[in-house]
């Protein structure tokens, strides 16, 4: 069965190896095929987009995805993944979730996961920096 996607003008898509450019109209693909990667543009980060630890280690499973050699990109993957452990040790259970998809060879399933990572990363950035305006609040109260 035939995957339907549809483009937005100038929208991105990655197909295998190969990087497909829209036009400026709306296009519809019917992409055939078993197992080939594939990534719209929203869910596509670059070294440049990818400025937290929780997305360097999408970069790294996405590269691992688009990659016909996975394991090649494991060593980056797990070094990412000790340092995101250790600064946020409640993200385990999601990771654990990421590690499984990876060793079942379901890297897209573990692209989705790592987006649950992200989120859970973001919030905690919020919270610190909540966090820190109210301490700088109440010590500017204090002075």
């Amino acid at each position: 069965m035939a995957l339907k996607v549809e483009l937005k003008p100038h929208e991105r898509i990655i197909i295998g190896a190969c990087v497909v450019t829209n036009t400026d109209q709306r296009a519809r693909l019917l992409i055939e095929g078993d197992k080939i990667p594939i990534l719209r543009e929203k869910d596509i980060l670059t070294p440049e987009t990818a400025d937290t630890p929780a997305k360097l280690i999408y970069l790294a499973v996405q590269l691992m995805y688009l990659s016909p050699e996975p394991q090649i990109n494991h060593g980056t993957y797990f070094s990412l993944l000790r340092d995101v452990i250790t600064t946020m040790p409640g993200a385990w259970p999601v990771i654990e979730g990421i590690n499984n998809d990876i060793l079942n060879g379901d890297l897209y399933k573990a692209l989705k996961e790592v987006k649950k990572l992200i989120a859970y990363e973001k919030k905690l950035m919020e919270m610190s920096e909540a966090t820190a305006v109210r301490t700088e609040a109440r010590q500017k109260r204090s002075a």
